[in-house]
């Protein structure tokens, strides 16, 4: 069987983000896709207006349940939604640590909405980053975990904080004809990319990208592979990318 990437995420009704970006961007990178459901959201592609968490004993039974059962070689994360749940991943992390771990720490949904308390989240996640195998924060989910302006500081700060890989996404800053990203490994740039900024605001590029690179992890690529991969694959389903209303944003083409 295919090597199997475990995700906990949120179920994003509009299927734009989350979970169903998560299974569709693991499928097209070649591998499968286990779910352990972390929150029913209520959202479209413009807006989020709530959610409701699954507690910490459900996660983990959803994910113990595949486990043994399925070749998991690596797990990703999204939308936690609380500290209890944050606290079951770094559970299931230390019980695991043969997994790859991508984390892609979603503090706000790119429609607008809260996924939770973000100072308490932010605190929370300190579990997670020396888990990790990389993490995929934008440059707004940067400044807030680290609690700095300047995004060189910043990353410096996650090393400090036990990080191993960062891929910072410069998609929220102010670079109206291109958007930058810079990979670090253990501290050190490793590379940058730069691509074209596509006009309109995209719903679930984020879950995407993390997923993409942790089903390439899962099947053996290293973490610069990875990331080159999924970059290339991303730009090429946001050309593609499509509009459910005109005030929506758009929602990625992964097939």
């Amino acid at each position: 069987m295919r090597p199997t990437v475990l995700c906990f995420s949120g179920l994003d009704p509009s299927g734009g983000a989350g979970l169903q970006a998560d299974i569709e961007a693991i499928g097209q990178s070649g591998a499968h896709a286990a779910i352990a459901c972390t929150a029913l959201t209520i959202q479209n592609s413009q807006q989020v207006f709530g959610f409701e968490a699954t507690s910490k004993e459900l996660l983990l039974a959803q994910a113990n349940a595949v486990v043994g059962d399925l070749p998991i070689r690596c797990v990703k994360s999204g939308m936690l939604g609380t500290t209890d749940n944050i606290a079951a991943l770094a559970e299931f992390l230390q019980q695991h640590p043969d997994y790859l771990y991508v984390l892609d720490p979603v503090l706000v949904a790119n429609s607008g909405g809260s996924l939770g308390d973000q100072a308490t989240l932010v605190k929370a996640f300190v579990k997670l980053i020396p888990l990790a195998t990389i993490i995929t924060p934008n440059t707004v989910e940067l400044r807030a975990l680290t609690g700095l302006e300047d995004i060189e500081q910043a990353t410096a700060q996650l090393f400090n904080m036990g990080a191993k890989a960062v891929l910072v996404k410069g998609g929220h800053e102010d670079t109206p004809e291109h958007i930058r990203n810079a990979l670090y490994i253990e501290g050190e740039l490793v590379s940058e990319t730069t691509c074209a900024r596509l006009e309109g605001e995209y719903h679930g590029s984020g879950c995407s990208l993390a997923s993409f690179i942790a089903g390439r992890l899962a099947q053996g690529d290293n973490i610069q592979q990875a990331v080159n991969h999924a970059e290339t694959w991303l730009f090429h389903v946001l050309q593609q990318a499509e509009s459910p209303t005109p005030n929506g944003q758009k929602i990625p083409k992964r097939f």
